[in-house]
């Protein structure tokens, strides 16, 4: 029925699906039914998808819990005591780190927290931090709690980059930003990915920027770990803090991650500190002396949670096995070709709010519908009803996410057509 009103999509659609060369990946994931098929599921951006194999990693954790009680931190199919570093290989190869800049530790905030009390060292003369003002509301809360901890005022010390009408943020204002404040700023802390808009950064070129003016640089890659190719070791960041439940499919809630760039591995900087932080080879001694472990490791505060730990684990093995070169090949491909159909069929319908360049976005792209808030709603309900799955954000924004490991091009069809069935029934 939805072919009829949208000639040649699906027979488009199911072409370029049969030349994908990563389309066996969508049979590592359980996609989520809807009536006699599957949901078109486009919000990897705020849940990825469950790998199939994560059922198996966590029973055979559970097993030997089960067989060997704390005997399973020495014997275990995958010995707990060092479980973490089953994923640090994988971790550095999806963020373009060395090894020992990477760890999985904690939640996202969390980890923000602690990085901030390595690199958020405020003085008299510098002490503001810079973001933007659409800033994650938990990045907010985050850098302001952090400026009032150390006395001072967020209102006077929390330096906010307003978007433009799009909702975008051109590089070139946040580089003259730095040049303007170069004398307050301690910290800049921006996004990978923007998440509400979608639009992704140079993240070397504002690094850069900032470490030439004497502040430190810090990500948040929630957005953009797993969506992007970064390279975060050659961007020179001071750190940087992600998530693992979107694009890293590995659950809600799931363990977060942290970079630690490789020139503060052996620096003696402050932290909030932990005994699992604690250099490996002196950790059982229990002495009184804190002496971190290089690298990312040294900001670690509790052991690893195992049952939260497999599941990134199984993901990250897919990752590699798809290489994440070939999955961004695919990522641009695909949310351009739904970005070309959505301008074309629904022009005078939707506005496509994220950047067109593929460079400056990741496989996101969000969507206003033209009108009243109340009918992007309407929209995005439809939407749900019709088995496409996206997600809301106020004030009236619908975010997509073509995820390459296992969306199709016919799911970016379905959307397409769904809208379109929503703005015949509307009319009628």
């Amino acid at each position: 029925m939805t072919g009829n009103r949208c000639p040649g999509l699906f027979e488009e659609a199911a072409a370029l699906d049969a030349a994908d060369p990563l389309r066996a990946f969508r049979n590592e994931f359980l996609i989520p039914p809807h009536g006699e098929g599957d949901q078109a599921y486009l919000c990897g951006n705020s849940l990825g998808l469950q790998p199939r194999a994560v059922r198996a990693a966590l029973m055979t954790e559970l097993d030997d819990w089960h067989q060997l009680g704390v005997e399973a931190h020495f014997r275990g199919t995958h010995p707990w005591m060092p479980y973490h570093e089953f994923v640090r290989a994988g971790l550095a190869g999806l963020v373009g780190a060395e090894p020992i800049e990477v760890v999985a530790m904690n939640s996202l905030t969390v980890n923000l927290h602690l990085m901030m009390a390595s690199f958020y060292r405020p003085t008299s003369g510098r002490s503001a931090i810079l973001i933007e003002r659409g800033a994650f509301p938990s990045d907010r809360h985050a850098v302001a709690s952090q400026i009032a901890w150390h006395g001072f005022d967020p209102a006077q010390e929390l330096i906010e980059l307003e978007a433009d009408a799009d909702g975008l943020l051109d590089e070139e204002i946040i580089l003259e930003a730095l040049r303007l404040h170069r004398d307050r700023v301690a910290l800049v802390l921006l996004p990978g990915v923007q998440y509400l808009s979608g639009q992704a950064f140079d993240l070397g070129a504002l690094a850069r920027a900032a470490r030439g003016h004497g502040m430190h640089c810090g990500f948040d890659l929630a957005h953009a770990a797993g969506n992007l190719a970064l390279r975060l070791h050659d961007s020179a960041c001071d750190f940087a803090v992600w998530c693992s439940y979107k694009y890293l499919n590995s659950g809600p809630g799931a363990v977060a991650g942290a970079f630690v760039h490789s020139r503060h591995a052996h620096a003696s900087l402050p932290r909030l500190a932990g005994w699992w932080g604690h250099d490996p080879a002196t950790r059982f001694r229990m002495g009184p002396e804190f002496i971190p472990a290089a690298g990312a490791d040294g900001w670690q505060l509790s052991n690893p949670p195992i049952l939260a730990l497999a599941p990134l684990r199984v993901s990250l093995d897919v990752f590699a096995s798809a290489g994440m070169s070939a999955l961004r090949a695919k990522s641009e491909a695909m949310t351009g070709w739904l970005d070309q159909q959505l301008r074309a069929r629904l022009a005078g319908l939707i506005d496509v709010r994220t950047p067109r360049e593929a460079a400056r976005r990741g496989c996101q792209l969000s969507l206003r519908v033209q009108g009243a808030r109340d009918d992007g709603r309407d929209l995005f309900d439809y939407l749900h009803r019709d088995g496409v799955v996206v997600d809301w954000r106020e004030p009236d924004v619908i975010r997509v996410a073509p995820v390459p490991l296992y969306n199709r091009f016919d799911d970016c069809a379905r959307l397409v057509a769904s809208i379109d069935a929503w703005r015949e029934r509307r009319a009628a």
